[in-house]
């Protein structure tokens, strides 16, 4: 089974699509693939699908739902030839409390995702930050949308979509810090800049920004960064910069335009995420 989630929803089994149209079957297929091989409770399907409010019919509705999926299951599993001997139920599989998708040794957007990124900071931490950079690019090629961007999610799905983004902007700024480390800061400037405007709360990257900026020269505009960052945090959370953060404005005024400023000396490698 292949299995796509960190963009449109894509499950196919022996290469055909078991992924079907209507909004709530998606909705079980969705949180099956994300947790494949695991049992997922009934609880937590029925809590996706009607949001604390079920119907009376909900389980028999929800075994409604998995009798679709699984013919969708078979017609691929026949696509497999004679040598098939599994059945929509080996692969749907109904378990004491729950259901799991098994997949039979496939492939998972999610878990190679969490392979590379893995091996991509164990790379930061040895300084091997060439080995990191390329990991992490490779880790974030996998994302071709926000998580389950085809699919009405629930709160399960919804939670889960947001850890999922929370992961990848983890490997995100660990990617940026790893191309500065190799001294890519006119490179990372077009990327920073589009990163700033939609994450307008998230201090460590417009501290790698407003590094960026000041290590290509361009001192007065690092300094914009910030007070543009200052400004949003005051005005929709009532907050002020971190302390590294202001540490990093200070190292950049008190450098001047022709000095270099070290993560090192601000502690903008410690910088707190907001949003």
């Amino acid at each position: 089974m292949n299995i796509e989630v960190l963009g449109a929803l894509a499950v196919r089994e022996n290469g055909v699509s078991i992924t079907p149209t209507a909004p709530k079957p998606r909705q079980v297929l969705a949180l099956l693939a994300l947790h494949a091989d695991q049992v997922v409770p009934v609880a937590a399907l029925i809590e996706e699908l009607w949001a604390g409010e079920p119907p009376r019919s909900a389980r028999t509705t929800l075994q409604t739902y998995v009798l679709q999926l699984r013919a969708m299951i078979t017609t691929a599993l026949e696509a497999g030839g004679e040598g098939e001997t599994r059945t929509a139920k080996d692969v749907l599989v109904t378990l004491p409390g729950g259901y799991l998708l098994a997949g039979n040794g496939g492939t998972s957007d999610v878990r190679e995702f969490d392979r590379l990124a893995g091996m991509g900071y164990r790379a930061m931490d040895a300084g091997d930050f060439p080995g990191a950079a390329r990991l992490l690019r490779e880790a974030l090629s996998l994302w071709s949308g926000a998580a389950f961007a085809d699919v009405h999610g629930g709160a399960q799905l919804e939670m889960e979509a947001r850890r999922l983004e929370e992961t990848r902007l983890c490997a995100l700024d660990q990617r940026i810090e790893a191309d500065m480390r190799l001294g890519r800061h006119r490179e990372l400037l077009a990327e920073l800049t589009v990163l700033a405007s939609r994450y307008r709360t998230h201090e460590n990257l417009h501290g790698q920004f407003m590094l960026a900026l000041h290590r290509s020269g361009r001192r007065g505009e690092a300094l914009d960064v910030y007070q543009r960052l200052r400004g949003t945090l005051v005005r929709e959370l009532g907050l002020e910069p971190s302390a590294a953060l202001r540490g990093l404005q200070r190292s950049i005024l008190m450098a001047g335009p022709e000095h270099p400023v070290e993560p090192a000396d601000t502690g903008a490698d410690r910088l707190a995420r907001v949003g």
